[in-house]
């Protein structure tokens, strides 16, 4: 009886937040598979079941063979940029995680690093794009620096609007969501597990590669959900910092939306849905989040 009634307490208590996750995404979700089933004309929606979208974004995709069409090369444009800045911000994620994990003595000292680096989250994601503008520009500070110092004779112009220039402003923009689930692992750790490692004989990447990698595999996996669900969708700052000229999944979605093609639109978000489900079934099959939590 004590068991059953933990179980409905339990139940209880998560109820409000069951009801907020239906209503708030589980809802909104349905209605845009719905719609990504619907006709459409110049006018309006018509509610009637046609596969009229999807045929739409697969079109050409046979006969242009051995080409990609425009639907499978644009999500591989998408792909590829989630790969590097995903790489990246994994890079930079661990290594900041692992300076105030391992090598941040005080905690007070710890919280007020970690606090510094929420310091860009203090200001919209739209002036920390526009900020990179006057650095990377034509004559902007880095070129202005670079032909000053000599090291090149004339103004870069790949710096700017160029995939370059996107990856940098994801990578400033979400490298926080990948450290934060990473030092929460590495705080974690035993400190004996790594004591022991050094008694052992191990050298200090030993240590990382045996140790500290495997027991942080948790918080990769969730900062690595984090980047790549948000990174797949954007398509402001694709837009903003490639100029209009980096194709990208989000930015198919947004110029339906724009076109008032919203079926289309739909369709598109549900496909990008699937292929960043894809994803996460990847990872979280490599980590079982749920038992490791």
């Amino acid at each position: 009886m004590k068991a059953l009634t933990k179980e409905k307490v339990a139940w209880l208590q998560a109820t409000p937040m069951a009801l907020v996750f239906a209503v708030f995404f589980l809802l909104p979700l349905l209605f845009v598979l719905i719609v990504s089933f619907w006709d459409y004309n110049d006018f309006e929606m018509i509610p009637t079941f046609t596969l009229r979208q999807y045929v739409q974004s697969f079109d050409g995709c046979i006969t242009s063979l051995p080409s990609l069409c425009t639907t499978f090369a644009t999500y591989l444009e998408t792909i590829k940029l989630c790969f590097l800045v995903w790489a990246i911000t994994l890079l930079i994620g661990f290594t900041l995680a692992y300076f105030l994990a391992f090598h941040v003595r005080t905690t007070t000292w710890r919280i007020a690093l970690s606090l510094l680096c929420t310091i860009p989250f203090w200001t919209s994601n739209v002036i920390r794009m526009i900020a990179w503008i006057p650095l990377l520009g034509r004559n902007g500070l880095v070129n202005a620096s670079l032909l000053k110092a000599g090291l090149i004779s004339q103004p870069q112009e790949w710096l700017l609007y160029s995939e370059f220039s996107v990856v940098l402003a994801l990578v400033h923009l979400f490298t926080f969501f990948m450290m934060v689930p990473i030092l929460n692992s590495m705080l974690r750790i035993d400190p004996r597990l790594i004591e022991a490692a050094r008694d052992g004989g191990a050298s200090p990447w030993q240590t990382v590669w045996n140790v500290i990698i495997p027991l942080s595999k948790t918080g990769i996996v969730i900062g690595s959900i984090f980047v790549i669900t948000i990174v797949m969708g954007d398509f402001v700052t694709v837009g903003v910092m490639g100029g209009q000229q980096i194709a990208s999944a989000g930015k198919i979605i947004q110029a339906r939306l724009d076109a008032l093609q919203f079926p289309v639109g739909a369709a598109n978000a549900v496909l990008l849905l699937i292929a960043v489900l894809l994803m996460m079934r990847g990872l979280t099959r490599a980590v079982d989040i749920r038992k490791e939590l």
